[in-house]
Formats: C-alpha cells, structure tokens, sequence
C-alpha cells in the first residue's frame, strides 16, 4: 500500500527554520488536497496548513505568515517551510492527501523546539 514519508524534522533553537518534505512512496491518483497536521504530547492532532489543488492556501491561525506550504505538483511532494519557530511549534509533523477515496498519512517527523 502506498504510504506518505516525511522528513526535514529535528532540533532547532527558537527562532530557527525547518523544512519538512513528504512524498508518497507510490503513485496517488486523485489528490483533492495535501495538508501538514501535528500533534503535541497529551494534545490531539491538530491542523497547520492546506494547499488545495488549485493552489489555494489555508494555515492555522498561530502560524500564518510564519510557515509557508508549497506542492510539487509533478512529483506529488509537498513541503512545509517554518520560519521564526517557537517551542509552541514542538510536536510531531504529519502530511496528509486526501483523495475521494480517502485519506493517505505518513508516520510523522518530530519537530523539537528548544533552546
């Protein structure tokens, strides 16, 4: 079964970047939109950002202009640009395509923000 793969994750100072990346390990017809969520520890999992396909942008509220998502259209990759990172931002990063089938996830990358 096709599976997403992030990575990018690590260690940053605040103030840092990162760049997460996440590609399908197969082919995926049908992609409506792909999207970054994460999920702190003893949080539930939370939305971040969505580019739909027609580009079309959504992030939540406490990471506009801080992060920026970005596709690959060709190649089915999406990528999350985090800028002016906060230990708020700690968590573990998951992408998500959906599809009219369903929904396709990877298995996380960790995001640590510390000093």
């Amino acid at each position: 079964q096709v599976q997403l793969v992030e990575s990018g994750g690590g260690l940053v100072q605040p103030g840092g970047s990162l760049t997460l990346s996440c590609a399908p390990s197969g082919r995926i017809s049908g992609i409506v939109n792909m999207a970054w969520y994460r999920q702190a520890p003893g949080n539930e999992r939370e939305f971040v950002a969505r580019i739909a396909g027609g580009g079309h942008t959504d992030y939540k509220e406490s990471v506009q202009g801080r992060f920026t998502i970005s596709r690959n259209r060709a190649m089915d990759q999406v990528y999350l640009r985090m800028n002016t990172l906060k230990p708020e931002d700690t968590a573990v990063y998951y992408c998500n395509f959906k599809t009219p089938w369903g929904d396709y996830w990877g298995q996380g990358t960790q995001v640590t923000v510390s000093s």
